[in-house]
């Protein structure tokens, strides 16, 4: 596999270096025809510059990466720019220029879209971001993704671009939506107890090996709901590190037999729970 890393430095975005730019030289270079995995960073003022032109610049050039298998739009530090200040597009275009694409990971989600959210080979689906738009969320849904094996999700909060509830995700998990589905991750969200709770029973448990809701606020509350399902019994690995269950409960999940990481325990407190990434 050959991969790439994409990225425009603070001075050189000064100096006027564009990512479209980069782009060309790298689909007339010799690494083109063998390029597998493509990750574009900062494009250089991404909390006011969108994706939009590197979209198309990509969509473009399609003809020149026959190899392209893994894409990665945003992959940047809190140093080069906040999560939530990155400035995304519709990047549905790309799905459509890339049909032989398995994987494609977005982080950021403000101005974000994918639509339509359709691909016949995609396998995994990564959105990282501090809020998931219910927009975006609804395409997901909406999609057609038959082979899709791997959909993690970060939820988020409402201050950072979450603006659905719980009704907004429930269509995510209905039987038969992704029948090829082995990893579903439902995380990085401040209403996770909700969401463990509406997981424990559901059908789409007994095609799953793992089962994430890390990063959230889970408590006590969701994890009873999960420790007395008998369908998360049979998963073969539950994460749900970063939460804010008690020493008890902790106690309780590693003698059930579960395979399930619970590290990263938070001091908790009712009135203020809080995702691991936010801003």
């Amino acid at each position: 596999m050959t991969e790439v890393k994409l990225s425009i430095g603070y001075d050189e975005y000064e100096e006027g270096k564009k990512m479209q730019d980069m782009l060309e030289e790298l689909a007339n270079g010799p690494a083109a025809k063998e390029l597998t995995s493509l990750i574009i960073g900062d494009w250089g003022g991404a909390y006011e510059n969108d994706s939009s032109e590197i979209v198309e610049t990509l969509v473009r050039l399609n003809g020149q990466f026959p190899g392209l298998r893994k894409l990665f739009i945003g992959d940047m530090d809190f140093e080069e720019c906040e999560v939530s200040w990155i400035l995304q597009s519709n990047l549905a275009p790309l799905l459509t220029a890339y049909p032989e694409l398995v994987s494609l990971t977005i982080k950021g989600s403000s101005q974000l879209e994918l639509d339509p959210a359709r691909h016949e080979k995609l396998e995994e689906l990564v959105i990282i971001c501090g809020g998931l738009g219910e927009d975006v969320i609804a395409s997901i849904h909406g999609g057609q993704f038959p082979r899709l094996k791997k959909l993690e999700l970060y939820m988020g909060v409402d201050d950072y671009g979450f603006d659905g509830d719980l009704d907004t995700i429930l269509p995510l998990i209905e039987p038969d939506k992704f029948p090829a589905l082995t990893y579903l991750g439902l995380k990085n969200s401040e209403i996770q107890d909700e969401i463990a709770i509406a997981l424990a029973q559901a059908p789409i448990l007994d095609q799953l090996h793992t089962l994430d809701l890390s990063m959230g606020t889970l408590s006590d509350k969701g994890a009873e709901a999960l420790l007395g399902s008998e369908r998360v019994k049979k998963l073969q690995f539950l994460n749900l590190s970063h939460h804010y269950m008690s020493d008890v409960m902790i106690s309780r999940l590693q003698q059930s037999g579960l395979h399930v990481d619970v590290s990263e325990q938070q001091e908790s407190d009712d009135d203020y729970r809080y995702p691991a990434l936010t801003e």
